[in-house]
Order: C-alpha cells, then sequence, then structure tokens
C-alpha cells in the first residue's frame, strides 16, 4: 500500500431534516482510483439517503465515528456545513480545527460572516454556492443539480395538493380538461418543473424575467408568457437574474394577475442569490386565482415569492392552497445525493492531482471564486466587499521584481 497523502471525511449530516450525504459510495469507488487517498465515513451517515454502510465498505472506505472523522480529515465533505445550518452547526463549527478544509453549501452571500469565523479558526473554506457558471465547472454546480430536483419535486407536490389531475382524459362520463400550470422563473428549476408538468399531461405556460429564456422554455415543450416590460437589465453575471426596481416590479405584478387568475396551478421559483426573494404573487392575485388553485413557493426560504407563503407550512389563504417547502432536495435524498457526491468528486478531482496530492491552485477561476476563507484571511472579492473588508492587490509581475535587482 502507498503513503497516505489526503483523509478525506465524511460526517452524518445533523441540520434538522436533512437526508443527503456528501458522498455517496460510487464516489468513494472514483476517489480511491487516486494514490494516497483514505476516505472516512461517519456510520450511518449515509443511511437517510438509503446507502448502506457495507455499501461504504465494499467501496473501499473505512467507517468510523464523527469525532475520528473531524478529527483525522484534512478535507471535510458536508452537505451543510455551520454556514448553513443555522439551527445546530455551531457544535460542528467548533470540531473544526486549524488547517483543516471544510467543503459544502455555506449560504455564503447571505451569510458572509461564517468566512470570517473560518478564517479566524485558519480553516480554508470551499462555498458550493459560489461554483461560478463557467463551462468547466457545470459538473461541480450543486446550486444546478438540487434546483433540477427540486422542480421536479415542486410538480408532484402541486399535483398532490390539487384538485384535478394534470392529464386530458376523454372517458364515457365526460372530457377531464388538462390541468393549466404556470411556472414562475426559468433558471433550471422553473425548466425542470415545465418538463415534468408537461409529461403529467398539463398545459404550461412559463415566465421569466430574462428575454433568453423564451427559448429554453419553448425547448422544454411549455409556453411563454410575454409581457409589455422592458427586460434589457434582468439578467446579472453568471446567468442569475438580476434583482429588479420597485416600479418594475409592480407594473410586472399588474400584468400577471390577469395569467395568475387562470391557472390551476402556479410555481414560483425566482431566487436572487444572496437576496430576499422577490414577491412576484401578491394578495390580491391570490384572491383572484379560482378556489382550490394550488401554489408552490420553491423560494419560501428566502421569504417566498407569493405574499401569503409561510415557511415550511401548506396554508389555505383565500381558498387557495399555498405551499413553502423548505430544503425539497432533501425529501428525494438517494438521488440529491448522488448528484451531490458527483458534484463533489468533480471538483477535488480539480483540487487533488493524479499523485493524490492537494494542491489549491488561486489562478484557477474555480478556486478563486469557491474559497471564501484560507490561511486566516477571507479571498473571495464578492464576500470581502460584503464584509466591508479592503479588495486585496494582485501580487507584483516576477519580471518587476527581477528588474529591479538588476538596477542594484
Amino acid at each position: 500500500m502507498g503513503v497516505t497523502q489526503v483523509i478525506i471525511g465524511v460526517p452524518r449530516e445533523i441540520c434538522p431534516g436533512e437526508q443527503r450525504v456528501a458522498l455517496v459510495p460510487a464516489n468513494v469507488t472514483a476517489l480511491l482510483k487516486k494514490p494516497g487517498i483514505e476516505i472516512l465515513i461517519e456510520r450511518e451517515a449515509g443511511l437517510p439517503a438509503g446507502y448502506t454502510d457495507a455499501d461504504y465498505e465494499a467501496a473501499g472506505a473505512t467507517l468510523t465515528d464523527r469525532e475520528t472523522v473531524f478529527g483525522k480529515a484534512e478535507i471535510l465533505l458536508q452537505v451543510q456545513t455551520p454556514g448553513s445550518n443555522q439551527a445546530n452547526g455551531d457544535q460542528d463549527l467548533t470540531a473544526l480545527r486549524e488547517g483543516q478544509i471544510v467543503i459544502g453549501m455555506m449560504d455564503p452571500l447571505a451569510n458572509p460572516s461564517f468566512a470570517s469565523t473560518l478564517a479566524e479558526r485558519k480553516v480554508t473554506g470551499l462555498a458550493l454556492e459560489l461554483v461560478p457558471r463557467i463551462t468547466r465547472a457545470q459538473a461541480m454546480d450543486v446550486l444546478s443539480s438540487m434546483g433540477m430536483l427540486a422542480g421536479y419535486k415542486a410538480v408532484l407536490m402541486a399535483a398532490n395538493e390539487s384538485n384535478r389531475m394534470f392529464p386530458m382524459n376523454m372517458t364515457a362520463a365526460g372530457t377531464l380538461n388538462a390541468a393549466r400550470v404556470f411556472v414562475m422563473g426559468a433558471g433550471v428549476a422553473g425548466l425542470q418543473a415545465c418538463a415534468t408538468a408537461k409529461r403529467l399531461g398539463a398545459v404550461v405556460e412559463a415566465y421569466d424575467v430574462r428575454p433568453a429564456a423564451r427559448e429554453q422554455i419553448l425547448s422544454v415543450g411549455a409556453k411563454p408568457v410575454e409581457l409589455d416590460l422592458d427586460t434589457g437589465a434582468a439578467e446579472g453575471s453568471g446567468g442569475y437574474a438580476k434583482a429588479q426596481g420597485e416600479d418594475f416590479l409592480k407594473r410586472q405584478r399588474e400584468l400577471m394577475t390577469e395569467v395568475v387568475a387562470q391557472m390551476d396551478v402556479v410555481i414560483t421559483t425566482a431566487a436572487v442569490p444572496g437576496a430576499k426573494s422577490p414577491i412576484l404573487v401578491t394578495e390580491d392575485m391570490v384572491k383572484a386565482m379560482k378556489p382550490g388553485s394550488v401554489i408552490i413557493d420553491l423560494a419560501a426560504e428566502r421569504g417566498g415569492n407569493c405574499d401569503l407563503t409561510e415557511m415550511g407550512k401548506t396554508v389555505v389563504k383565500h381558498d387557495v392552497i399555498i405551499v413553502g417547502p423548505v430544503n425539497v432536495p432533501s425529501t428525494i435524498a438517494f438521488h440529491a445525493s448522488q448528484m451531490f457526491g458527483k458534484n463533489l468528486e468533480n471538483l477535488l478531482g480539480l483540487l487533488i492531482n493524479k499523485e493524490g496530492q492537494l494542491n489549491l491552485d488561486f489562478e484557477d477561476q474555480i478556486v478563486q471564486d469557491t474559497v471564501v476563507a484560507h490561511e486566516g484571511d477571507v479571498p473571495q472579492a464578492r464576500l470581502r466587499e460584503l464584509l466591508g473588508l479592503p479588495a486585496l492587490v494582485a501580487a507584483e509581475p516576477a519580471e518587476e521584481a527581477s528588474s529591479e535587482e538588476e538596477k542594484k
């Protein structure tokens, strides 16, 4: 056997309701193909997602207790780090040690102080939410992976709550009209919601503030809803929707009321990273909807896209059922863990070279964007701005230094 160079640890998730696990056995098998890697898994870490200890052992992992995982791992992998786990993450925070690397969800734009906390402890942190939306990083993009699953599950939630079936049926007892489903926001979650509702037989329409979304909506079999609005500045960097001014949102809501009133199901997916979700469905719009209609608000964790959403609850307001789910991907934990684990496996493939040695290359955009704490500092430019820290000065080019030597 070769010498162990990198120890990777996966603890069981402790955030209430979190069923996912950071690596699945297939990821363990793939990672152990590189020399010098040891993988520690806390016993029963994968069980809530349907992965047994025997599966991990067969893949080559070492099963151990939580204390050993935190104590020995150089790279700690979590779905919810203490940055995103506001419920009981502090107990993990105290277990982190100087020089350790933590990779997982950190909610960095909404909770930038966590980066400072890691820096103070001299822990290196990589926030998966900050993986850049560039072609090379697509296979590491957990937001897209989890968004796809949330969009799928939202439609099933809607079908379960609705008093109508989705497909049209011609029966001896008469014709049953197809349900009308309206998806607001055509990002990864919204497009998957469109595709899933279409497969169930619904008549699907969708709206997104970004003009580029029209072709994407058509590509999944939905009809784009077009409003008379100036949307030229609606798309920010990285393909995310950009926060809009109140005048724009007010006009959008006025035009949208008429559309929403005709729908049986409305699924809202509009989120701005690190900011409160924009209100797309007002109380007046809910009042205009048919009795028994359903709203699934996938932005509930950020305040919701509907005025009347209550996070984590299903409520009935003005005879409309409004669902505000939290952590939807965790409800499909087997496949969510599979996708999350593959994203992490691909990221680790970038961070660990063929010889099994860890290498954080800050010349690489993926490393630049995702590393939120390193060697006692916060190197991530956007987080420095949010924390009120001065911008980092780029190092002097090597040629200039040598020319100074020549002058002496």
